[in-house]
Formats: structure tokens, C-alpha cells, sequence
């Protein structure tokens, strides 16, 4: 058998499937998916050591692959992350329906009652790496949101998924919904994502969760509309007017709480009239936390552990225990670092001056910009969205975490009375 034909008659398939199971979730009422997403969050408590059975292999592939640690803890399952991601879908299942929500409305001098509604995408193709809570994540808010999903995991991930995918069709069966709303393409084949990408007649989203390689190959072969960011290069900037030990513990959390995060911070900047008040406590932390400093000159005077930073790290995301540190001159250099070396992602500002950091938020081109806060919060879950498919760099129609709502259109409802155009 050709094995390309084989791949792409298995892809089609899955699209048709897709499709189908689309039309069906458009008529499915609130309750059925409510109920599909909180079965499928027992099934996951009910399957947990199953799941991190299969995930144990997973780690084995991942170790005889030189995964490095930041990208085994991001493929670890525990009982912890199992009930998290059970939690998460019925947060999911918490939140309003954003279907067939009236986003405006309003009446035309001839009588006409026109209204804005939401409406699901259709099918959503999510192609992402060694994460499998994403298997779960963008499984309950695809169906939350009334899309059918085709998910094309890792090969690192693949046995932790589809017994993550298991689950949720459990759900699905449980609310009398088609299990073809949650499906995984059933290859590690990288063929398969390639087909994914020119699926235009299926698929009317694709959210690659990845790193760069994969999302700059999607980026530049898909034929289909696209949801991504290409990296994380998070930034933290200590202002002279803060306090020290908050700056510290932002600092810490934004970049040691997971490194292996696209919200992870991979830069720091701080005002110079600051270096001899925050930035020893700062440096001191990071060190003892295990992180490798990388500073500019005058950074690297301070601390002897310090060792230079060159012109790439400013555009480098390490996803590891490394930071690069640079002292600026004020408010401004700190914006047109950020805006020349980032990746709008997430960016933040430590200051106690609200001036300050009304500039910072509206200056930098960030998709999801924070004050006194850690980085780390770039997370849909923590917007009180229950869970994430991806987060958005773009500016067209999602920006930021990608929840139910990002995950719907709307169209135009028109009412008359036997109105004709003159």
C-alpha cells in the first residue's frame, strides 16, 4: 500500500468525520456538553493510574531521547495533574456557553431586527508537542465552544494522549454526543501534519502549540487560518520605584516556577537607578535557585556569578534555567527593548509608580500585559477561562489566551415583517 495515499485517506477521513460531528454539536444544547465535559473529568480521576501508565512509557521514549528536564516535566503526568486537568474541564462546564450569545443588536428605520450572534468556527485542528494536558484542555473548550477538534499530539506524548483521548470520548458517549467531536489522528507519522496543514475543505482553525520549528512550519505551509506564537520571549522590568522584595519575588516566579512555559520570563531589565537597591537581592535569588545569569556589563560587576550576555540572548527563549539581565536608562529604553526584542507575548512591569506603569501596559506590543504581577499568570485557566487552546500573538480575531470565546464566530440574524429592498 502507498503509505502517503494510506496517511492522506486516513487524514480526509478523520475530516469528514470532523465535519459531521460539527453540524451535530451545533444543535447540541448546554447541558449535553456540560455533561459530556464533567463525565469525562470522572473518567480521568477513574482511569488516572492508566493514564500515568501510559505516560511512564512516554518518559521512558522522552529520556532515551535526551528530552531536557524542562521539556520531561512539561510531558509528566502525576495523580496532581490528572485532577487538574479533570478540574479544568469542569470549569469548563462552569462557564457560560458562548454559543448563540447575542453580542449586539438592534432595529433599522424600516423595521428590520438585525442581530450579531455567536457561533462555533467548525472543526479545529490543534497540532502540538509534549504536553498531553493540551489532549484535554483543547478537547473540552473545542466542544464547550461547539467545534469538532482533530488533535495531532507528539510523538513523545502519543500514549499519554490517547488515553487522555479516551477519556473524553467517554464523556462524549456519557451526553449522547459523536465521539468524532474529539478525535487524534492515529500516527506519529509527521506526514500526517503536513495533510493537516492543506485541509482547508475540514478544517477552519489550526492552534499549533509547539516550539519554534513547529510553529514556523505551520505558519508558513498551512492553507488553513492560523492561531499561534512563534516564541516566548517574556520580559520583566524592575522599575527604581518598587519595592525591593516584591520585585524579587516576581522576578523569581516569573522565571523558576516553570521554565519550561511560554510565559516563562526570559529577560530581565531594570532601571539603573535600581542596580544597587533591587538588583543584588535579585541576582542572589536567582543563583541560589539554580538559574545561570547572563548580564551586561554593568549587571556583571555586581554579582561575580554573572556571566556576559551577548547580542542573542536579548532574542533568545531558553525555556531553561537561564535569564539575561540588562540595566536601562528609564521607562523608555525599557519599552523599546521589549518592543524591538519581543515576541508579543506576555510582558510585565514592577512599579509602584501607576503613571509608570499606564505607559509600560499601553507602550509595549504585548498580547497580554501585566503590573505587579508574574509573567507566569499567561495562562488561560487563570483568566477564569477554565483552560486555554493556545495563546495568540496575531491581531486578527484572537489575541492572547484562546478560550471558548476565541474559539467562535457570529453571524448576522436578520428579522422582518415582509420588508423589500426598494
Amino acid at each position: 500500500m502507498n503509505e502517503k495515499r494510506d496517511i492522506t485517506s486516513i487524514m480526509i477521513q478523520l475530516g469528514a468525520q470532523a465535519k459531521a460531528a460539527a453540524q451535530d454539536l451545533v444543535n447540541a444544547d448546554s447541558q449535553a456538553k456540560n455533561r459530556a465535559l464533567r463525565a469525562a473529568g470522572a473518567a480521568l480521576r477513574d482511569r488516572a493510574k492508566d493514564l500515568i501508565e501510559a505516560n511512564e512509557h512516554d518518559m521512558e521514549g522522552g529520556r532515551e531521547k535526551g528530552l531536557s528536564p524542562a521539556m520531561l516535566d512539561r510531558l509528566k503526568l502525576s495523580i496532581s495533574r490528572v485532577d487538574r486537568m479533570a478540574q479544568g474541564l469542569e470549569e469548563i462546564a462552569n462557564l457560560n456557553d458562548p454559543v448563540g450569545a447575542i453580542i449586539g443588536c438592534w432595529k433599522r428605520p424600516n423595521g428590520l431586527d438585525i442581530s450579531r450572534v455567536r457561533v462555533p468556527l467548525g472543526v479545529i485542528g490543534v497540532i502540538y508537542e509534549s504536553r498531553p494536558n493540551v489532549t484535554a484542555d483543547a478537547g473540552g473548550l473545542c466542544l464547550k465552544s461547539g467545534n469538532a477538534v482533530i488533535l495531532r499530539g507528539g510523538s513523545e506524548s502519543y500514549n499519554s494522549s490517547q488515553a487522555i483521548l479516551a477519556a473524553m470520548q467517554d464523556g462524549l458517549i456519557e451526553a449522547n454526543l459523536p465521539t468524532e467531536a474529539i478525535q487524534m489522528v492515529p500516527t506519529i507519522d509527521r506526514a500526517a501534519v503536513g495533510e493537516m496543514l492543506t485541509m482547508s475543505e475540514y478544517l477552519d482553525v489550526i492552534v499549533p502549540r509547539g516550539g519554534k520549528s513547529l510553529v514556523e512550519r505551520v505558519q508558513t505551509e498551512a492553507s488553513v487560518p492560523v492561531f499561534a506564537h512563534l516564541e516566548g520571549i517574556c520580559h520583566t522590568y524592575v522599575t527604581h520605584q518598587s519595592d525591593p522584595e516584591m520585585a524579587r519575588d516576581i522576578v523569581l516566579n516569573a522565571k523558576m516556577r516553570r521554565t519550561g512555559i511560554c510565559g516563562a520570563t526570559e529577560t530581565l531589565l531594570i532601571d539603573q537607578t535600581a542596580a544597587g537597591t533591587h538588583l543584588p537581592i535579585i541576582l542572589h535569588a536567582l543563583a541560589q535557585a539554580g538559574c545561570e545569569i547572563r548580564g551586561d556589563a554593568a549587571t556583571q560587576s555586581l554579582d561575580a556569578r554573572v556571566v556576559p550576555a551577548t547580542d542573542a540572548d536579548w532574542d533568545t527563549e531558553y525555556l531553561d534555567k537561564i535569564i539575561s539581565v540588562k540595566q536601562v536608562s528609564g521607562l523608555k529604553e525599557a519599552i523599546d527593548h521589549v518592543n524591538a526584542h519581543g515576541t508579543e507575548h506576555t510582558d510585565a512591569i514592577v512599579t509602584d509608580n501607576v503613571d509608570a506603569a499606564t505607559t509600560f501596559l499601553d507602550g509595549v506590543n504585548s498580547s497580554i500585559a501585566l503590573h505587579n504581577a508574574s509573567t507566569q499568570f499567561a495562562d488561560g485557566g487563570e483568566f477564569g477561562m477554565g483552560a486555554e487552546i493556545g495563546i495568540a500573538t496575531g491581531k486578527l480575531h484572537a489575541r492572547g489566551p484562546v478560550g471558548v470565546e476565541q474559539l467562535t464566530t457570529f453571524k448576522y440574524i436578520v428579522r422582518g415583517s415582509g420588508q423589500i429592498r426598494p
